[in-house]
C-alpha cells in the first residue's frame, strides 16, 4: 500500500514552500553553489598568485579537477543517498566540501589548490542530488515543481553573492567564507526530516530484496539506461554555456571581439543572476503547462539563439551590453532546475537519488572532455569561435535529440521501484 504524500494539493502553496526541507535544502544549494563557482570567479587572482597567466592548460585546471571531482562524487553520494537516506548523503558532502574549501584558502601551489578543488568537488556533487530527491517526496506530485525551482533559485544565487564577494576580498578570504558557511549549515540540517517515501521504500525494498542505490543497475536494462541518458544529455548546454563561453570570457571571447573591461567573477554573477530568474519563470511556467518537455524545449531554443549571438555579433560590444547578453545566457539557461527534477522523476524510489545526484554531476564532469576538446582544436589552428560552435553543436544537438525521446514526467506518481 502506497504511503500518502505529506501534503494534500489544497494545502496553501506558501506552506509548502515554507517546509523545512524546501528552505534548508534551498539554503544549502546557496552554499553548494557559491562553493562551486568560486574557483571561476576568482580563477585570475587565484592563478596569479601561482604565477599562472591567462587560461592555463586543461590538465592545470583547478576547475576541471573540481568538476572531475564532481563526476566521482556524484557516483559516491548518489548510492549514498539511496542505501544510507537523503539526509545522510548532505551531511556528509556539506562536511566535506567545507574543510577543502578551508584548505582552498592555504594552498601555496597550483598542486595543492587543485587537489583541495578536487577533493571539493567530490562533496560537492551530493548536494543538489539529495536535496531534489527529498523535496520531490515530501511534496505533493502536483507541487513538486514549485518546490524544487524554489531550491534551485535561492541556490544559484549563491554564485552572485560568490562572485560580488569577490570584488572585496582576496581569494583566500572568499574559500573561507565558503567554508564557514557550508559548516554553519551543518546545524541547520538538524532540523530537517528523512523523507517517508524513502523510509517506506527502504523498508519494501528490504523485504523484496531489491537494490538501493546499485549505479550498475543503470545499465543492465536497455530501457533504463536510455531514459538515463536522456536525462545527462538534455543539461550539456548548462556547462557549455557556463564553462567554455562565460568563464573564459575575460581571457578568450572578449578579447578576441574587442569588448574591454570585461571580468571573470562578473560575468560568471551575470550568468548566475540571469539563471536564478530563468529557474523561477521556467518553474513557473512548467506547472502552467503542465509540462517538463516543452519548457526545456522553449528555453534550449531560446539558449541556442543566444549563443550565436554571443560568437559571432558581439564584435565591438560595450562592456554593459556584453554583460547584459550573458545574463539573457544565464536566463536561458534557467531550466537547470527542471533537469535536475526531470532526472529525480524518471526513477524509482530505489534509484532516485543515484540518477538525481549523478546527472547533473555527469554533466559538469563533461567540462573536463569540453576543455581538453577546446584546447585541441586551438592546437589544430581552428579559432575559439570554431571551436566553441563546434561544441555547442554537439551539446544543444545532443540536448534536443534527448528531448525528443524522452517522456513527460509531470504530475508522475513517484512512489515505486526499479524493478531488477
Amino acid at each position: 500500500m502506497k504511503e500518502p504524500s505529506s501534503f494534500a494539493p489544497e494545502r496553501p502553496l506558501w506552506k509548502d514552500l515554507l517546509h523545512p526541507a524546501v528552505i534548508v535544502g534551498a539554503l544549502g544549494y546557496f552554499v553548494d553553489i557559491y562553493d562551486l563557482t568560486l574557483v571561476m570567479a576568482v580563477k585570475k587572482d587565484s592563478l596569479a598568485t601561482f604565477h599562472v597567466v591567462g587560461d592555463p592548460a586543461p590538465l592545470a585546471d583547478p576547475l576541471n579537477w573540481q568538476m572531475f571531482g564532481m563526476l566521482l562524487g556524484g557516483l559516491f553520494f548518489g548510492a549514498l543517498g539511496d542505501r544510507m537516506g537523503r539526509l545522510t548523503t548532505l551531511f556528509g558532502s556539506i562536511l566535506l566540501y567545507s574543510i577543502a574549501n578551508i584548505a582552498n584558502g592555504f594552498a601555496t601551489s597550483i598542486e595543492f589548490y587543485s587537489a583541495c578543488r578536487f577533493v571539493a568537488g567530490i562533496g560537492l556533487a551530493g548536494e543538489l542530488g539529495g536535496c531534489i530527491s527529498l523535496v520531490s517526496e515530501v511534496l505533493s506530485k502536483e507541487r513538486r515543481g514549485y518546490g524544487t525551482a524554489m531550491v534551485a533559485t535561492i541556490g544559484v544565487f549563491g554564485a552572485v553573492v560568490g562572485g560580488a564577494v569577490a570584488e572585496y576580498v582576496s581569494w583566500q578570504t572568499n574559500y573561507f567564507i565558503g567554508g564557514a558557511l557550508g559548516l554553519c549549515l551543518l546545524l541547520a540540517r538538524v532540523s530537517v526530516k528523512e523523507s517517508g517515501m524513502y523510509q517506506h521504500a527502504k523498508t519494501i525494498a528490504s523485504e523484496s530484496d531489491v537494490a538501493r542505490g546499485n549505479f550498475l543497475a543503470l545499465f543492465t536494462d536497455g530501457q533504463r539506461f536510455k531514459r538515463y541518458l536522456y536525462c545527462i544529455l538534455i543539461g550539456l548546454p548548462t556547462w557549455y554555456m557556463i564553462g567554455i563561453l562565460v568563464s573564459k570570457s575575460e581571457v578568450v571571447f572578449a578579447k578576441l571581439v574587442g569588448v574591454q573591461g570585461i571580468k571573470a567573477n562578473r560575468a560568471v554573477a551575470m550568468f548566475y543572476l540571469g539563471l536564478t530568474f530563468g529557474d523561477i519563470g521556467s518553474g513557473a511556467l512548467s506547472q502552467w503547462f503542465r509540462s517538463r518537455r516543452k519548457v526545456v524545449a522553449l528555453f534550449l531554443t531560446a539558449s541556442l539563439v543566444c549563443a550565436l549571438i554571443y560568437l559571432y555579433l558581439t564584435t565591438g560590444w560595450s562592456a554593459q551590453a556584453y554583460y547584459a547578453l550573458i545574463f539573457v545566457m544565464g536566463l536561458g539557461m534557467g531550466y537547470w532546475a527542471l533537469f535536475v527534477t526531470i532526472a529525480a522523476e524518471q526513477f524509482g524510489t530505489n534509484l532516485r537519488a543515484t540518477v538525481a545526484t549523478t546527472v547533473p554531476n555527469v554533466v559538469r564532469g563533461s567540462l573536463f572532455a569540453m576543455s581538453f576538446m577546446f584546447a585541441q582544436l586551438g592546437l589544430r589552428g581552428w579559432s575559439p569561435i570554431t571551436a566553441g560552435l563546434a561544441i555547442g553543436a554537439l551539446c544543444f544537438g545532443a540536448a534536443f535529440f534527448a528531448l525528443w525521446k524522452m517522456e513527460e514526467t509531470f504530475g508522475k506518481d513517484l512512489d515505486y521501484l526499479e524493478k531488477k
